[in-house]
């Protein structure tokens, strides 16, 4: 329930708020977003960056996918499959107190399923969209034509109605808990691909009087109706699996990497039918992640594509594809490395539960207190079938900045209360609060808006001062508040020296 919830009180909203962005001002987000108001362009410049980081790490996991799709052939993991994943595929080892930034070796498997990964998102948009429309009529209904033959086949076996029934069953006792809202919206945000400008670029190739709100809703509702059906196919596998082991389907790997590439691959390990069945349902599975992710991979780095060209339009699209296909090859190395599973981990959760529900945040605001949000619900109307209303307004200004204002408020305290999966502290820092800073800076120095950066440097001093002595959370609200007095007292004494000149 708060999947659909987060779906229709943020995810549709927004979902609408960028489609018009896009294709009202034909720009990329950073460009559509300076249209709105100059001073904050640099959110539009975030949200490429954060698409960019989150494709670095998210060609990782595709190249996992390469990895057990070959050994797909051989079902080399059957009956080993938590050993096979975290010891022959990751060779996983976990940064201590004493080596926060332990990376061990690189995992050469790996890093051949990333080169291709990128391969083939060069090879897919180096030519524009209208090469990328040709590979989508592959690439969006093969993954649907093949869950339909996972389900088919998942719904013959024992135990798939005791799956489904999990799956559809509510525990009403879970809504109280924070984390699984924050799951939800977060889930919204990066299913729905808001938050990143992806469809704020997308949308700026479609034609100016396109229905913008059928689209929205369309695009939305597809995408949800996928991933609903996906969980169909997911848990009643599960479901076989559990009575195969006499276990209770909660007592199985079902969230995060666990569930793609040890439960699921164990289902199919027990599956009636010999090696070959299993290995053709092997292939089968991984091949639908593999086309599933490619789509927003390749959406995630094409967004980026279209921002830097309306920017900087003399540079040639086929090279400025090769520079960010090369670049987020050699980041996503660190990825690659023993404790590579570890990075991930965290930088997703930065990057999702701030990063992309940050800027969804600010785009609402920007949108409801600093532009005629009434003039472009107007906008909006005049080209859609379905008709927008006060209410689109009160979502955008009021109900979506509250909701995610709650949440983060909500997540910081849980933050500061534990380290996050209890890894070490400096490592969090790193992997977490400095990556968020270094994309907010570089946000600033795109957008050509200096003053910020100003703030920033007193904070950092402050912080690192604090640091010596306090723990994190003091020395944040320290450094900001220093920040903050200090910045502003500089800022009006260098404006009385200029009025004074004058």
């Amino acid at each position: 329930m708060p999947f659909f919830i987060a779906l229709f009180t943020a995810g549709i909203p927004l979902m609408i708020l960028e489609y018009a962005l896009g294709q009202l001002y034909q720009k990329g987000a950073p460009q559509a977003v300076e249209q709105v108001n100059k001073k904050f362009k640099f959110v539009g410049w975030w949200a490429i960056f954060i698409a960019l980081v989150i494709s670095i790490y998210y060609a990782v996991v595709m190249a996992w996918c390469w990895v057990y799709t070959y050994y797909s052939f051989s079902m080399a993991w059957a009956g080993i499959e938590k050993d096979f994943f975290f010891k022959n595929i990751l060779n996983l080892i976990v940064p201590t107190n004493d080596k926060p930034f332990l990376l061990g070796a690189i995992n050469f498997k790996i890093l051949i399923g990333l080169a291709i990964t990128w391969l083939s998102v060069y090879f897919i948009i180096y030519k524009g969209v209208h090469r990328v429309g040709k590979v989508v009529m592959l690439t969006v209904p093969l993954p649907v034509i093949l869950l339909i033959i996972l389900f088919i086949r998942a719904f013959t076996l024992d135990g798939a109605v005791q799956g489904i029934t999990y799956y559809l069953t509510p525990d009403w006792s879970k809504l109280s808990n924070p984390q699984v809202w924050l799951d939800a919206y977060s889930q919204i945000f990066f299913s729905l691909s808001l938050g990143c400008g992806i469809m704020i670029s997308y949308a700026s190739y479609k034609p100016r009087n396109s229905d913008i709100v059928n689209n929205a809703f369309l695009t939305s509702l597809v995408d949800v109706l996928i991933s609903f059906f996906a969980g169909f196919v997911v848990f009643s596998t599960l479901g076989f699996l559990a009575v195969q082991k006499n276990v209770a389907i909660n007592d199985l790997a079902i969230s995060g990497p666990g569930l793609a590439f040890i439960t699921y691959p164990s289902a199919i390990a027990t599956l009636p039918g010999g090696y070959f069945v299993q290995g053709l349902f092997g292939i089968i599975f991984f091949m639908t992640l593999l086309t599933l992710g490619i789509d927003s991979l390749f959406s995630l780095v094409e967004g980026a594509i279209t921002a830097f060209n309306d920017e900087f339009p003399k540079f040639n699209r086929k090279y400025l594809t090769m520079f960010f296909c090369v670049m987020c090859f050699i980041f996503g190395i660190v990825f690659c490395t023993q404790s590579g599973l570890i990075w991930l981990d965290i930088v997703d959760h930065w990057m999702t539960n701030y990063g992309m529900i940050i800027i969804g945040l600010l785009q609402c605001l920007i949108i409801g207190y600093f532009f005629d949000i009434t003039q472009l619900r107007k906008e909006i109307s005049e080209i859609s079938e379905i008709k927008l209303g006060r209410w689109w307004d009160d979502l955008i200004r009021i109900v979506v900045p509250g909701i995610l204002i709650t949440l983060l408020i909500l997540i910081l305290m849980q933050e500061f209360k534990q380290p996050y999966e209890g890894y070490p502290q400096q490592l969090l820092n790193f992997a977490g609060w400095t990556i968020v800073a270094v994309l907010i800076i570089l946000s600033f120095i795109f957008a050509k808006f200096f003053s910020p950066l100003f703030f920033i440097f007193i904070g950092l001093i402050f912080y690192l001062i604090f640091r010596i002595k306090f723990p994190v959370l003091i020395s944040m609200v320290a450094a900001f508040g220093f920040a903050v007095i200090l910045g502003s007292l500089v800022i009006c004494l260098k404006k009385a020296l200029a009025s004074n000149k004058k």
